[in-house]
């Protein structure tokens, strides 16, 4: 039998979809004052562990006459060592990441502008987490708005997904454009 190039490509190929076929979640996290309307990004998952830090896309207040989209993106720092985001918005700096000093991402609070008719429109803010040894981070987000009640907790494991609802219209094409409007997260075992 002979073997071509563009077989054992394909064998390959199919090995390695296979090996990285993405592994399932047990539970997501969420909480009520995330907003709708906006098409939910892909969903990400950790290859194989929890996450342990994040950071956060926020792009810095604008001033009176221009439009503000705070928080824009949130990033996962894996145990594995992979780095895991959803959809995020163009705006925006990558924070420092906040970590757990032990342990993993365990639960989280959203913190939320309501919407207005008149006012510069935001959505999300900032988020905090509680990790599984206790403690509890804030990341470097606006403080506008107001944090709602926390989400569950992942009963065994940590969190090791996300998906974001994001407004990815260009600020030139909208009224007024917000960013990030809406986080899961997504447990495993």
């Amino acid at each position: 039998m002979q073997v071509t190039t563009t077989t054992a490509v394909s064998f390959l190929l199919s090995c390695y979809l296979w090996v990285v076929e993405p592994r399932d979640t047990t539970s997501t996290l969420t909480v009520p004052n995330g907003w709708s309307g906006s098409i939910w990004g892909p969903k990400q998952v950790c290859a194989s562990g929890y996450a342990q830090k994040f950071s956060l896309k926020v792009e810095p207040y604008q001033g009176i006459w221009r439009d503000d989209t705070s928080l824009n993106g949130i990033r996962l720092y894996c145990s594995d060592g992979s780095i895991i985001s959803s959809a995020e918005g163009e705006y925006g700096t990558w924070s420092k990441e906040e970590s757990c000093k032990s342990g993993f991402l365990n639960s989280f609070s959203l913190r939320v502008s309501a919407r207005e008719p008149i006012n510069d429109n935001t959505a999300a803010e900032n988020v905090k987490f509680k990790c599984t040894d206790g403690r509890e981070l804030e990341g470097s987000g606006h403080a506008w708005g107001e944090y709602a009640a926390w989400s569950e907790s992942c009963q065994e494991g940590g969190i090791c997904g996300i998906q974001t609802k994001v407004d990815i219209v260009p600020r030139y094409n909208a009224v007024d454009p917000t960013g990030l409007e809406n986080v899961r997260f997504f447990c495993c075992s």
